[in-house]
Parts: C-alpha cells; structure tokens; sequence
C-alpha cells in the first residue's frame, strides 16, 4: 500500500470492526433467545403424588428445568432465598401457589410461571403468585443493579484510556496509585447513582461502594497494566474481558439457568457477576452468598495488582539509561499519547 497515512487509518479501523463483530457475537448469544438451561424448581410435598408430579413436570421439560421435591413449603422458601432455586409449586387442591424471588431475577421468576401456571391449570384452579424476594418499588424489576454495573464498568475501563495512554510517561507506582484514586471516585459516582439519585440501595449503601470499588479497581489496574503491552490493542482486550464476556455473564438481565451453558459457566467466577450478585445479596436476601462474591471480585483485584507488577518491571527492565541517541522524552510521550487515541 503506498499510502502510508492511508495504511495508518485501515489499521486502526481493525479494532472498531473487531469490537463490533464481538459485541454482535457476545450481546445476541446470550440474550436474544434466552431459554431454561437446567433451571432448578420444586414441587412441595413428600409424599408419592408430589413425587408423580416431579417426574412429570421434569419429562415434559427434559434438560431446561430440573425438577426437585422439598418436604415443606418453608424449605422451598429457605431455598429460594438462598437463590439455590428460581420457583417453586405448591399443589394445594384447593389453593395452589407458585413461589417466586423476583429480587433474584425478574425473568426467571416469569419463566417458573409459565412452567408452572398451566401445571395448576389443568386442575381447573388458578395459582396464587408469592413472590418472597420483592425488589424495591424504585427498581421494579430488579435489573437496576446490572445497569449500576454498566455505569461503573464504563467509569472503570474508558479511564484506562487516560491512565494507560496519558499517562504512559509516569511511573507505574505513580500511575498506579492514581489508579486507585481513580477507583474510589467511580465507586463513589456509583454509590450516589445507587442511593441518592435513585435509590436503588434503600440500606447498605457503604456495602454497595466497598462492592463497586473492589469491581472498578480490578478492572482499572489490569487495563493499566495490559497497557504497557497492548497498546492500542487495550481498547479491544479491555471490551472483551469486561463488555462482551462480562455484562453478558453477570446475570443482571438473565440468571445463567436462562443461558447457555457458555455464558452460565462464566457466571461462576467473572467480576460482573460477583458485583451484581454481591449487591443482591445485600440488598435483598441478608447477605446470603456475599462471601463467595467478595472472593471472586478480590481475586480480579489481585490478578490487576500482579498484572499492574508485572508491567512495571517490565517498564523498568526495557528502560536505558540517557544517550544522544535516545528520543527526546517529549517525542516519546507525544507517541504514546497517539497510541492511547486507540484505547
């Protein structure tokens, strides 16, 4: 190509094209066919009709739903609130109830009414609904929680562009601790967003900033040190580890029961999902699981600390010490500044 100006912009248009082929891939895989994927719902009873009705339920289902009996309404309760099922049926003659926890997601308590409303239906008694997890009336369907991590996120990873490409002249420790500082002021807009402004968190508004710190630190020291060896190319790392694999797996829209098994196994252990679920946990079922959420988002902020080392020694071992021949320090920032337009 004889253009080199011309060869510059093509090269940089790979990064914008890459990141809409996988927010294509990523955002329409996991949420535009969402369907049960092994949800786990109980029928109330113990005796031989309630474990007739089990198997029943489970064969017309086959693999989206697994079917469980519990000995007592309460248990199905406790198990709700410990978010270990999505619904349960209880087949009263004379009252059925469906349990719900909408609190805990909002489409999978739909989803355990159209299992289980037409169950009730052809025994010519409609259902009574209880949802034992209510969301606050401020969040009616629960999923202010995922656009909270959306905001955060969005503080979290454009300041990369700055700390990362700006800043590349800095030290690592310098940078580094702007970091962190950088970290508490996007918690803190979290926060205010949570609870003054619209009142999201009507209790444990301290739990919802040490949450939401612990989450934006994580993601901010990591893409400050991938910067250091990406490049321009942060900017694509940055959107597939913390957009593409992480809005669609935190479980804010669709719990993982409603997804494949890809974006559900990811549940598991990636930040986004320790931020919502943690802030469900506390919010809403009296910090049941936030421990295992507090390891996972504690286990991102690690992994950024050592990435952020790493690069760090490896900025101090590349550097020379001053020579005629070395650029001049303002010519180097000036290109490292043109990079981070890419980030």
């Amino acid at each position: 190509m004889r253009s080199p100006a011309l060869r510059h912009v093509l090269t940089h248009l790979v990064t914008p094209l890459l990141m809409c082929v996988g927010m294509g891939l990523a955002y329409m895989g996991a949420f535009v066919t969402p369907e049960p994927n092994h949800l786990p719902v109980a029928v109330v009873g113990s005796g031989a009709e309630a474990e007739a009705l089990a198997r029943s339920v489970q064969d017309e289902a086959g693999g989206a739903l697994d079917v469980r009996t519990v000995p007592d309404r309460a248990r199905a309760v406790a198990l709700l609130e410990s978010r270990d099922i999505t619904g349960a049926y209880v087949p009263d003659p004379g009252e059925p109830e469906i349990l719900v926890a909408t609190a805990a997601s909002d489409m999978g308590a739909m989803a355990v009414e159209k299992v289980f409303t037409p169950v009730a239906a052809a025994r010519g008694v409609p259902p009574e609904v209880t949802d034992v997890a209510e969301p606050v009336a401020d969040d009616p369907t629960g999923q202010g929680l995922f656009f909270l991590m959306i905001a955060v996120s969005i503080g979290s990873y454009a300041s990369v562009a700055v700390l990362g490409g700006v800043g590349a002249p800095l030290p690592m420790r310098l940078r580094a601790l702007l970091t962190l500082g950088v970290s508490v002021v996007v918690s803190g807009i979290g926060a205010l967003l949570a609870g003054p402004v619209f009142h999201l968190a009507h209790h444990d508004l301290a739990g919802i900033w040490g949450l939401a710190w612990l989450y934006s630190a994580g993601i901010l020291l990591i893409g400050v040190g991938l910067h250091t060896f990406l490049k321009r190319w942060t900017t694509l790392a940055m959107m597939v580890l913390f957009v593409m694999l992480n809005f669609t797996s935190s479980g804010g829209l669709f719990r993982p029961e409603l997804q494949n098994g890809f974006f559900g196994s990811l549940h598991a252990f990636w930040n986004g999902a320790g931020f919502v679920e943690g802030a469900r946990s506390l919010l809403y079922f009296d910090g049941d699981g936030l421990c295992r959420t507090l390891w996972t988002l504690a286990a991102w902020l690690v992994a950024g600390l050592a990435v952020t080392a790493v690069a760090g020694a490896y900025e101090r071992h590349r550097a020379t010490p001053a020579s005629p021949a070395r650029r001049d320090p303002a010519d180097a920032a000036a290109e490292e500044a043109e990079e981070a337009v890419g980030v």
